[in-house]
């Protein structure tokens, strides 16, 4: 045995010069990327003396949601265990916690690197567990829970979407997300690009709406020098920074009409001519577009070309509402609270009965957005492990006299009192599992006891 290693060891060095050749030819850096994303379900992290990210590969961004672009030159992100000084034994079983606030289960190498002044940094090789999945944290452990790039549900509509998202990320049809404001239409297109080949791309979102017709056109083709007043240099555009990977177009209705037939051509020939220029630039850019207004009713008013939709609607997802969702409603009060708390100072357990009914009662017009919104003001005006309904925006504390409840008949609320109180005491007066007796969500059980008074 002890031969047979040193036969393996000398053979090694003898070949040594030989790889080195080798990787002066192909580059050290590009054949390391390589071999990290030869990795599969393994992220592999580079860091400095100072644990700053040297290299974060493409199964990380996918494995723990944090894009590379944002990570690399800085710190380890919260939660990631590269960014530990005490050092773990090696295939140390651990939890990292993802962006989304979500865990998973890994198996953590380390290789520490020094010169012989002291350490110049290491690798992290972060494997995943068995299971592949991401694990929910304690609290937002439900039955039917799903997690998924941000997208927190136990909605059957929407899992059909985000199944629909898995399917369509294996081709590079393009996509056109419809839905409300504050629905989570950029956590799709990021979905669809982490999900997809082109994960090691860069992801480029860009808002149609915020610019003038000719900013805009400079900001998506880019312009040569000289093409217009102030164009002291030639500038990419988006479309050339996205090559290779995904350019996200929100408000996709905005777009100009006079831009439309150059996005137009760049969807079908995959060409376009910077602002200024002569010369077609190829690019191979997956473009997702999202819009909350119907495409088809801007069609028929004159606003937009109807080739163009057809085109950007090759495979439209529909998001769903708040509203078309209450069983998310509760779920995602205590995901966001979760989040709030790791941010601190203020930690809150839960909220009092009268502000829980406030909340699940409200019609949310501005969707997952407005709920982040009335937490972060919540817990910037009040302290205490409780929120109240005195904490919550002034809209929730108005009469709600308007709402024009019709209340049910008198015999229909004891029947409905008396089953409520049972799964109560049968449930030890475990919200929860009440609800779960009763065979309905939370928010149901909720409005359940608010009808009845308890």
């Amino acid at each position: 045995m002890a031969v047979s290693v040193a036969f393996r060891y000398v053979s090694q060095v003898k070949h040594e010069p030989d790889i080195q050749g080798w990787l002066r030819r192909n580059g050290a850096a590009a054949t390391f990327r390589a071999l990290a994303d030869l990795q599969p379900g393994a992220a592999v992290v580079v860091t400095d003396a100072g644990r700053r990210v040297l290299l974060w590969s493409g199964e990380a961004e996918r494995l723990f949601g944090h894009p590379a672009a944002v990570v690399v030159g800085n710190p380890c992100p919260d939660g990631v265990v590269c960014d530990e000084g005490a050092p773990k034994p090696f295939g140390a079983a651990v939890r990292v916690t993802r962006a989304d606030g979500s865990m998973v289960h890994v198996r953590h190498y380390t290789r520490l690197f020094s010169d012989g002044e002291g350490p110049t940094g290491a690798i992290h090789l972060l494997v995943l567990d068995a299971s592949g999945h991401a694990l929910p944290s304690p609290a937002l452990a439900a039955p039917g829970l799903t997690e998924f790039h941000g997208l927190v549900t136990r909605d059957p509509g929407l899992l059909q979407v985000i199944q629909v998202i898995r399917n369509v990320a294996e081709t590079d049809a393009t996509v056109l997300v419809r839905g409300e404001s504050g629905t989570g239409k950029e956590l799709v297109a990021r979905a669809i690009h982490l999900e997809g080949r082109r994960r090691r791309g860069p992801f480029i979102p860009v808002n149609c709406a915020a610019f003038t017709p000719t900013l805009l056109e400079s900001e998506l083709f880019g312009h040569v020098k000289g093409a217009f007043t102030g164009a002291v240099a030639a500038r990419k555009g988006i479309f050339a920074q996205a090559n290779g990977g995904t350019l996200f177009l929100d408000e996709v209705a905005e777009l100009p009409m006079e831009l439309q037939p150059k996005l137009l051509r760049v969807l079908q020939e995959r060409v376009f001519v910077p602002v200024g220029g002569t010369e077609p630039q190829e690019v191979d850019v997956r473009v997702i577009a999202a819009t909350h207004r119907a495409l088809r009713e801007e069609v028929r008013a004159g606003r937009f070309r109807e080739d163009l939709m057809f085109r950007l609607r090759v495979v439209p997802i529909f998001l769903p509402s708040l509203r078309q969702r209450p069983l998310d409603i509760d779920l995602l009060l205590r995901h966001f609270t979760e989040a709030f708390n790791r941010r601190g100072p203020r930690v809150v357990a839960g909220f009092s009965p009268e502000a829980m009914r406030a909340l699940l009662d409200h019609a949310w017009p501005g969707n997952v957005r407005e709920v982040i919104n009335v937490l972060e003001y919540a817990f910037a005006v009040g302290r205490g492990p409780t929120i109240g309904l005195d904490e919550l925006p002034p809209e929730f504390r108005e009469r709600r006299g308007d709402l024009r409840v019709r209340a049910p008949p008198t015999a229909a609320i004891g029947g409905e009192a008396e089953r409520v109180r049972e799964a109560m005491d049968e449930s030890g007066g475990d919200v929860e599992k009440a609800a779960a007796i009763l065979g309905v969500s939370r928010t149901t059980f909720w409005r359940m006891r608010k009808r009845i008074g308890a």
